[in-house]
C-alpha cells in the first residue's frame, strides 16, 4: 500500500511508514551520529585551534560556546518549526546547513569566521536529536519502541565517548580542520538516505500554520543563551563574583519566567509545556536531566584526571575511557531485547544502580593505580547505559500520543542537555574550591614539628645536593617539591569528592523510578 493511501485510511495513531523501520533508522542515526560526534571532537582541538589561528586559550573556548549556545535554541523550537516546514524538509535543510557549516568551519581563515560557522552548525545540529528521536519512535510499533532507542542511544551516548579519543587521532596525525571535513561524506551520505527513506506522517501534512510567535521565540533564545553563556563561563569568571555574570543571570531568570507565562497563554506556542502535565514524561524529563548530570559529570572529570596528574598523553587517555562505548553498545543491544520482557521500572533501577557503584570504584583511584583501575569501572559504567537510556525513554513517551512526541522530544532532549551543562559547569568548579580545601588541611599538617614532614624535605635536600645544587638551592628546590606534591594529593581528593558525589546521586535515582505509571505493551 503506498503512503498516500495509508494516510487516507489511518489516523495520527496507526500511521506506518511506507519504508522499513530500520532503513529509517539507519538515515536518521547517520545524521544524528554526526552531529553529536562533533559535538565531543572539537574539545581536544581547542589548543591546536588557538595557536594555528593565533587566538588565546579565552578566545578559543568561545568555538565550543557559539555551538552550544544556538544548539541549545534550536533544540525546543524543532517541533514548532516542523509544523511549518515538514518534519523530512526540516531534517534535510539540518543536515544540508550543518554539513555546508562544517566546510566553512574547516576553511576558517581566523578566529571570528570559524566561531559564526559554529553558530551555523549549532543552528543545523540543533534540531537533528529530536526530530532522530521522534521519527524513530513514531516508525516503529509500540513494542519496538525498545529497540528503537537502542538504536537511538548508539548514536547519543556512544558518540560522546569515542568522540575525544577520535579528535585527538585526527588532530596529531593531520590538522584540526579535519575534525570538520569529516562530516563532508556523512552529510551527503545522510541527505541521500533521508530523502529517499524519511516521510512526514499525515499529522504534521495537515498542520496549522499560524501566525510566527517572535516574542515567544525571543524569550525562549534569550534564556537559553544567557544560561548557556553562564554555565559555559562561569567558572572563568569566578561565578557571582563578577558582575556580568549576576546581570546575565538575572535575565535569563527573568527571561525563563517570562517564556513559560507566555507559552502557556499564546494560542500557538512555539514549545507545548502542557504536555508536562503527563506524569511520565514529567518524571522521565527530571530523571534524565539528572542523568545528563551525572554522565556528562564522569565524562568531563576523567580525561582530565589522566591527562593533568597521572601524566596520559591525549590519545592514551581517550583509550582508557573508550571502554564505556563498548559497555554501550553491548548493554543497548541487551536492554532492547529485555524491554519486551521486563518491566522497565525496573531496568532503569537496574542501570542506575550499576551507575551509582562504577562511579564509586572510580572514587578509590590513586596516583599510583594502572590502567585497568580506570578501564574496567569505565567498562561496567558504561554497560549501565543501555538499562538506562532505553527504558527511560521509553516510558517517558509511552503514554503520549504520536503527534505530542516531535514537541515532547525537544524538551526531553534540552532538558538532558542543560543537566549535563549544569554537571560540567559544577564538577569543574567543584574540583577547584574542594582542591583549595584539600590543601589548605593537608598545609596544616605540614610544619618543622612534623617528623615525617622533616625527613622528606631533609632526604629531597640531600638527594638534590647530591645533583649538583647547592644547599640553599636544594633547600629551595626541596620545598617546592613538597608543595607540588601537596598540591597533586589536593587536587587528587577534589577528584575522589565528585566522584563520590556524582555515585550517590545516581543511587538516589534508583527510586524515583517507581514514580512511573506502567506502560502497556503495543
Amino acid at each position: 500500500m503506498s503512503s498516500a493511501a495509508q494516510s487516507a485510511d489511518a489516523g495520527p495513531g496507526n500511521w506506518k511508514p511506507s519504508a522499513s523501520p530500520w532503513m529509517i533508522a539507519a538515515s536518521v542515526m547517520t545524521a544524528t551520529f554526526m552531529v553529536v560526534l562533533d559535538s565531543s571532537v572539537a574539545n581536544v582541538a581547542l589548543p591546536h585551534i588557538a595557536g594555528n589561528l593565533s587566538a588565546s586559550t579565552d578566545e578559543a573556548t568561545w568555538v565550543l560556546t557559539s555551538y552550544l549556545v544556538s544548539n541549545a535554541i534550536m533544540l525546543p523550537a524543532t517541533s514548532w518549526i516542523t509544523k511549518r516546514l515538514g518534519r523530512k524538509r526540516l531534517l534535510m535543510g539540518s543536515i544540508f546547513t550543518f554539513t555546508v557549516a562544517s566546510l566553512l568551519c574547516g576553511m576558517a581563515p581566523s578566529m571570528p569566521i570559524l566561531i559564526l560557522a559554529r553558530v551555523l552548525q549549532g543552528i543545523g545540529g540543533g534540531g537533528m536529536q529530536p526530530l532522530a528521536q521522534s521519527i524513530l519512535l513514531e516508525s516503529f510499533p509500540p513494542d519496538r519502541h525498545g529497540a528503537a532507542m537502542a538504536v537511538y542511544g548508539l548514536g547519543i551516548v556512544v558518540a560522546p565517548v569515542i568522540g575525544p579519543t577520535l579528535g585527538g587521532w585526527i588532530t596529531d596525525s593531520y590538522s584540526w580542520r579535519w575534525i570538520f571535513y569529516i562530516n563532508l561524506p556523512f552529510g551527503i551520505l545522510a541527505l541521500l538516505l533521508v530523502k529517499t527513506f524519511v516521510e512526514d506522517p499525515p499529522y504534521i501534512k495537515q498542520a496549522f500554520r499560524g501566525a510566527i510567535d517572535y516574542l515567544g521565540f525571543g524569550l525562549m533564545a534569550l534564556w537559553l543563551g544567557t544560561l548557556q553563556l553562564v554555565l559555559d563561563k562561569g567558572q572563568e569568571a569566578d561565578w557571582f563574583g563578577a558582575s556580568w555574570i549576576c546581570w546575565v543571570t538575572a535575565i535569563s531568570a527573568v527571561a525563563l519566567v517570562a517564556f513559560v507565562i507566555r507559552e502557556f497563554t499564546h494560542r500557538d506556542p512555539i514549545v507545548e509545556l502542557r504536555v508536562l502535565k503527563n506524569r511520565n514524561f514529567s518524571v522521565g524529563t527530571l530523571i534524565t536531566g539528572v542523568y545528563g548530570f551525572v554522565l556528562y559529570g564522569v565524562t568531563a572529570m576523567l580525561p582530565l584526571f589522566l591527562q593533568t596528574l597521572m601524566g596520559y598523553p591525549a590519545l592514551d587517555s581517550g583509550l582508557a575511557v573508550s571502554p564505556r562505548g563498548i559497555g554501550s553498545m553491548l548493554s543497548m543491544a541487551v536492554a532492547g531485547a529485555a524491554a519486551n520482557y521486563v518491566d522497565g521500572r525496573v531496568l532503569l533501577a537496574f542501570g542506575f544502580g550499576i551507575v551509582g557503584f562504577s562511579t564509586l570504584l572510580l572514587s578509590h583511584v590513586n596516583l599510583g593505580i594502572a590502567m585497568s583501575s580506570v578501564v574496567v569501572p569505565n567498562l561496567i559504567n558504561g554497560f549501565a547505559t543501555g538499562f538506562i537510556f532505553v527504558p527511560l525513554t521509553t516510558i517517558a513517551m509511552g503514554r503520549l500520543r504520536k503527534e505530542e512526541i516531535g514537541n515532547a522530544a525537544g524538551i526531553y532532549n534540552l532538558v538532558r542537555n542543560i543537566g549535563g551543562s549544569i554537571g560540567i559547569a559544577s564538577v569543574t568548579t567543584l574540583l577547584v574550591r574542594n582542591s583549595q580545601v584539600h590543601q589548605n588541611y593537608l598545609v596544616a599538617n605540614i610544619s618543622r614539628l612534623s617528623p615525617e614532614a622533616v625527613a622528606t624535605v631533609k632526604g629531597l635536600q640531600g638527594w638534590l645536593f647530591q645533583a649538583g645544587s647547592d644547599a640553599f638551592t636544594a633547600q629551595r628546590q626541596a620545598l617546592a617539591e613538597v608543595y607540588g606534591m601537596v598540591q597533586q594529593q589536593a587536587s587528587l581528593l577534589a577528584y575522589v569528592d565528585n566522584f563520590r558525589l556524582l555515585g550517590y546521586l545516581a543511587l538516589l535515582c534508583m527510586p524515583l523510578a517507581l514514580l512511573f505509571q506502567k506502560v502497556r505493551k503495543g
